[in-house]
């Protein structure tokens, strides 16, 4: 009885990565491919907002179409959608640092630091006497 031996697969290099901005969540997931992009399972090219697209795409432009070796699939979940579109384009440009070096690290922080790094600003909690107000508001007094 003669058994065949399995081949072992092709070592694919395959890169997680998150990005955030205010409440929203980016998880992308990068392998190697054609170059194809997806962004909660649609493609790039299908984003209707020709602006967020564009902030989308930054990372990819800067990176003089080294990306097009990678399949980039996006996840991302709440927060609005220009908060969403802050978050894609900081897990991709993490993913593409990590995967083509510190000297793409230093093109991105040169043009933008927030492609790298997650602003920290949260707002602020409403306090509990007026908490519909807002955080800092209080009763109007009279002076008389």
């Amino acid at each position: 009885m003669v058994t065949k031996q399995k081949t072992p697969k092709e070592n694919k290099k395959i890169v997680f990565v998150t990005g955030k901005r205010k409440r929203a969540v980016a998880r992308a997931r990068f392998k190697e491919g054609q170059g194809r992009i997806k962004i909660n399972s649609v493609p790039l090219d299908a984003i209707k907002s020709e602006i967020l697209k564009l902030k989308i795409m930054e990372p990819l432009i800067l990176s003089n179409g080294e990306w097009k070796k990678f399949d980039i699939n996006i996840n991302i979940k709440g927060g609005g959608v220009s908060g969403q579109a802050d978050a894609a384009r900081q897990a991709i440009s993490r993913g593409l640092v990590e995967l083509l070096g510190e000297n793409l690290k230093k093109i991105y922080l040169s043009y933008d630091r927030s492609l790298l790094v997650y602003d920290t600003r949260r707002t602020e909690p409403h306090k509990p006497p007026r908490s519909s107000q807002g955080a800092r508001r209080y009763k109007q007094r009279s002076k008389r």
